[in-house]
């Protein structure tokens, strides 16, 4: 069985998607401090509050606090 094609135009105005929200599942919901990074370390987005920022390769980056496997308990349990 092949694959479908999708079935996706391109308009004249450059829009492919004509049925797509608009804007991203991580985006704030109007404060800065609610939005979310995601962890260097596990990819997880998280929101600020739960993210500490650690030198890592030369560069400082957001990273779970107090680590991601603790931080995964805490949230799950």
């Amino acid at each position: 069985m092949a694959k479908e094609e999708p079935k996706t135009a391109i308009d004249p105005n450059g829009l492919r998607y004509r049925s797509k929200v608009a804007g991203s599942p991580f985006s704030a919901t109007g404060a800065f401090g609610a939005a979310t990074m995601s962890c260097f370390l596990c990819g997880k987005h998280r929101p600020r509050a739960h993210l500490k920022t650690r030198k890592l390769l030369g560069k400082a980056q957001a990273v779970c606090a107090p680590s991601c496997k603790e931080l995964d308990t805490l949230l799950k349990g």
